[in-house]
């Protein structure tokens, strides 16, 4: 799926000029996390998000005033920090160079972007122009629609097929002393494993097949260690 598919069109953007104040009373009113900050000739040149309204003066959130060591052997920093506190406009607030993505940027890779740079709401740009916002909001929809769908009809041997797929693929799982059997589409799984995070991810494998109605976990736990088994529930 791409990003063209989830997309936000209906984009609000500011300008540079725009006052932190509006730029607040624009995101509360609106219900975002962030907006792009556009240029005269509509070029992206910046994102002011909630992130960079949280140090201000205002609200006595700046922080303490650097010390006269750090003021004398890095004036222009301290000059930095203070224009983010202090900035009347969304210029001095923003942040620069954001990251983007385009309409065919896959959602796996925005996902990913998002996770690394701790980033809520990226613009989405074609031929350099905004086209739209796509937010971790919109993933979150996409999923909540995803985990509602209707069941599929499925038989056992399709649901048993998918679950040797999924194990075969997994490199954690264990590739040996693990059964797996289904009846009128209830998953039993027996043998040995030794994790907890082994049996949970095997369940979870289980519980994911299309048509499942039930997991009965009867994995014994064995620790590597001590070589003592624990029965399920231990």
């Amino acid at each position: 799926m791409k990003v063209s598919e989830l997309m936000s069109r209906n984009t609000i953007s500011v300008l540079p000029g725009t006052t932190v104040a509006d730029a607040a009373r624009i995101m509360l009113s609106n219900r975002v996390t962030g907006l792009p900050v556009l240029d005269e000739k509509g070029a992206l040149v910046g994102i002011v998000s909630e992130g960079d309204l949280l140090r201000r003066a205002e609200i006595g959130t700046d922080g303490k005033q650097a010390g006269w060591l750090r003021a004398l052997l890095m004036p222009a920093s301290v000059a930095s920090d203070y224009v983010t506190t202090h900035a009347r406009h969304v210029s001095g607030v923003m942040t620069h160079n954001p990251v983007f993505v385009t309409p065919d940027t896959p959602l796996d890779e925005v996902a990913q972007l998002m996770i690394r740079k701790h980033i809520k709401r990226l613009p989405v740009l074609d031929a350099g122009q905004l086209v739209g916002m796509i937010s971790r909001s919109d993933l979150l929809r996409l999923l909540a629609r995803k985990l509602i769908e209707t069941p599929v009809e499925t038989t056992d041997e399709a649901i048993s097929a998918y679950i040797k797929a999924e194990l075969d693929k997994a490199r954690w799982a264990p590739k040996s002393g693990l059964r797996v059997s289904v009846q009128d589409k209830v998953v039993t799984l027996d043998g040995t494993i030794f994790s907890d995070e082994e049996r949970q991810a095997v369940i979870v494998i289980a519980e994911n097949a299309p048509g499942v109605k039930e997991v009965k976990d009867n994995l014994i736990f064995v620790d590597p260690g001590s070589g003592l088994a624990f029965p399920p529930g231990d």
